[in-house]
C-alpha cells in the first residue's frame, strides 16, 4: 500500500513538473524525460532503465509509426502555402460568400484547408489576414477572428470528419484495426453538431456586438497589454511591443507579395495588433514555437523559409490537390489495400504485423504523397524556390514529432509504474461502458499533455484493454476509434488556445476567451 501511494505521488509530481515547465516555454524534449525521471525516482524505479528502456522505447515507437505522416503533412502544408494555393482558396471562398456571410466564409475556408491535410498553424497564418480584411468590411468585431478560425480549423475537421488526414484521426487506427473513415455516421453527426453550434454562437455574439454598435474595433497595443495582464498565469505576455505594418501587407523574409494578394480590401486605416506579426517575429518567438509545436505538425520557425509565389493559381487548381488527397485516401482505404495480398506482413522481417495495424497509416501517407505530387505538377511555375520550400516543409516536421514523442515517452514511463494500475482501474470502472471510459480517459490525459500526445499515451497504456472490452461488449471498433479521436480534441484545445493564439497575434483576453468557448465544443 505504501508503495502504491509513493507511486501515485510520483505520477502527480511528474505531471506537475511537466505542466509547470512546459507551459513556461521549456523545451518538451528536456521536460519530458525530466518529468518521467522525477516520477520514477519517487516511485522507487531504476532511473537509467526508466529513461533508456522505457522512455526511449515509447518515444522511438511513436516516431517509427507516425513520422511519415508528420513529414508528408508538413510538406503538403508548406507547398500549399508557397504555391499560393491556400491563399487562393481563402480568397475564392470569401469572395463567393461575401461580407454578408463573413463568418461562414472563414469557417468553410479553414475547414476545407485542414480537411485537405494542411497543418493548423499554416491555415491560421494564411487565413487571419484575409479574415481581418473581411471582418473589417462586414463590421464584425476583430476579437471573433480567433474563435472563427478555431471553429473551422481546430474542431470538426481535426477529429470528427471521417477521412481527415489529421494525426488525431490516424493514431487510433493501429489499435482498433480501422481506416481513416471509421464510423462515418457518428463522425458526421459530431461534425454537424460542432459546426452548427459554433456558427450559432458566433452569430449570436456578432449580433449582440452589432446592436451595441461595437463594429470592427481593432485592438491597440495598450488594450492588448491590459488584457494580457488578465492572462498572466498563462505566461503569454508580450516580449516586445509590436507596431508598424500589418501582416497582410508585410512581405515575409525571402518572400515576394503584393498588398492586394494578401488583403483584397486594401490596407486597413490603421495597423492592428492582431495582424501586426510577421513570420520573422513568429520564428523568433521561442515560447510560441514550443507551444505550437506540441499542438500541431508544423514548426512555426519554418514559416519564413521558402518563397511564396506572388501569383495565386485559379481556384480550381488550388482545390485540386485537396481533392486528390481525399479521393486517394478513400480509394486506398476501401478498394486498393483490401485487394492487395499482404500476408507477408506476418513475417518477422516486416515486424510480424497485419494490414489492420498499418493499413490506415498507409492510406493517409499515400494520399498525402499523391496530393504533394499533384500540387507540384500544377504549380511548378509558381513554386519559384521548390527546393527551399521542400527543405522548409521537411524541417518543419522534426520538432513537432520529437515533442510529441517526448510526451509519449513520458506516458510510457508513467504507464509502466505499478501505481498506474490504480489510475487505469479508475478509468475502466466508470459507468457507461468502454466508450464512456475511453472518452473520459483520452480527454483528461490530452488536456494534461496535448491532443496527439494524450491520445497516444491513452492508447499505448490502455488501447489493447479497450479493444478487448469492445469486442466482449459487441461494440464496433470503428466507434471506439471515432470516440477516442473526438475526445482528444476537447480539453486539449481549451487548455492550449491561450498559448499559441495569444502569443502569435497579441490577442486580447476577450478574443482568447471566445476561441476557448468555441474549442470546447
Amino acid at each position: 500500500m505504501a508503495s502504491d501511494w509513493m507511486g501515485l505521488l510520483g505520477i502527480l509530481a511528474g505531471l506537475g513538473v511537466l505542466i509547470a515547465f512546459a507551459y513556461r516555454g521549456w523545451s518538451v524534449l528536456l521536460v519530458g524525460p525530466a518529468a518521467a525521471l522525477v516520477a520514477a525516482a519517487i516511485a522507487g524505479e531504476p532511473l537509467l532503465a526508466s529513461w533508456t528502456q522505457t522512455f526511449m522505447t515509447g518515444a522511438a515507437g511513436f516516431i517509427a509509426q507516425f513520422f511519415p505522416l508528420f513529414l508528408l503533412g508538413a510538406l503538403f502544408g508548406k507547398l500549399m502555402d508557397d504555391s499560393g494555393s491556400a491563399l487562393a482558396i481563402a480568397h475564392g471562398l470569401t469572395r463567393a460568400l461575401g461580407t454578408k456571410h463573413a463568418i461562414l466564409a472563414v469557417v468553410i475556408a479553414c475547414a476545407l484547408l485542414t480537411y485537405g491535410g494542411i497543418s493548423l498553424f499554416v491555415v491560421a497564418f494564411v487565413i487571419v489576414p484575409v479574415a481581418a480584411a473581411l471582418f473589417q468590411r462586414a463590421e464584425i468585431p476583430h476579437r471573433l477572428i480567433p474563435a472563427t478560425v478555431a471553429l473551422g480549423a481546430f474542431t470538426f475537421t481535426m477529429t470528427a470528419m471521417p477521412g481527415t488526414p489529421a494525426i488525431q484521426n490516424a493514431i487510433p487506427m493501429p489499435w482498433f484495426g480501422t481506416t481513416p473513415f471509421a464510423a462515418p455516421g457518428l463522425g458526421m453527426i459530431a461534425a454537424v453538431i460542432m459546426l452548427l453550434f459554433g456558427l450559432w454562437w458566433l452569430g449570436l455574439v456578432a449580433g449582440q456586438a452589432r446592436r451595441r454598435g461595437e463594429g470592427y474595433q481593432p485592438a491597440t497595443s495598450a488594450d492588448a497589454s491590459t488584457d494580457e495582464a488578465m492572462l498572466a498565469e498563462t505566461r503569454v505576455a508580450a516580449d516586445t511591443p509590436m507596431a508598424g505594418t500589418q501582416l497582410a501587407d508585410t512581405p515575409l523574409a525571402g518572400q515576394s507579395r503584393t498588398d492586394t494578394a494578401m488583403n483584397p480590401a486594401g490596407p486597413a486605416p490603421e495597423a492592428t495588433v492582431l495582424e501586426s506579426r510577421t513570420a520573422a517575429d513568429l520564428a523568433a518567438d521561442g515560447l510560441l514555437r514550443e507551444r505550437a509545436s506540441t499542438t500541431d505538425v508544423f514548426d512555426p520557425a519554418e514559416c519564413e523559409h521558402g518563397q511564396r509565389s506572388p501569383q495565386e493559381p485559379a481556384f480550381v487548381l488550388a482545390v485540386l490537390p485537396i481533392l486528390v488527397v481525399v479521393a486517394t485516401n478513400l480509394l486506398m482505404s476501401l478498394l486498393v489495400l483490401p485487394w492487395l495480398d499482404t500476408d507477408f506482413l506476418a513475417e518477422p522481417a516486416w515486424g510480424a504485423t497485419s494490414l489492420a495495424a498499418v493499413g490506415g497509416i498507409w492510406s493517409v501517407a499515400t494520399a498525402l504523397l499523391a496530393g504533394i505530387l499533384a500540387l507540384i505538377a500544377v504549380n511548378l511555375r509558381r513554386l519559384i524556390a521548390l527546393r527551399a520550400t521542400l527543405d522548409a516543409g521537411a524541417n518543419a516536421s522534426v520538432l513537432p514529432v520529437l515533442n510529441t514523442a517526448s510526451m509519449v515517452g513520458f506516458g510510457a514511463v508513467i504507464a509502466a509504474l505499478p501505481a498506474f494500475e490504480l489510475i487505469s482501474a479508475a478509468f475502466l470502472s466508470l459507468d457507461g461502458g468502454p466508450l464512456v471510459s475511453l472518452a473520459v480517459a483520452t480527454n483528461v490525459i490530452a488536456g494534461i499533455t496535448s491532443a496527439s500526445g494524450g491520445l497516444m499515451i491513452t492508447l499505448q497504456a490502455l488501447g489493447d484493454t479497450y479493444a478487448e472490452l469492445a469486442a466482449a461488449s459487441g461494440i464496433d471498433p470503428e466507434l471506439m476509434h471515432r470516440v477516442a479521436s473526438i475526445a482528444s480534441g476537447g480539453l486539449s484545445r481549451a487548455c492550449r488556445i491561450t498559448g499559441p493564439w495569444s502569443r502569435c497575434w497579441r490577442l486580447p483576453a476577450s478574443a482568447t476567451r471566445a476561441a476557448i468557448a468555441i474549442s470546447r465544443w
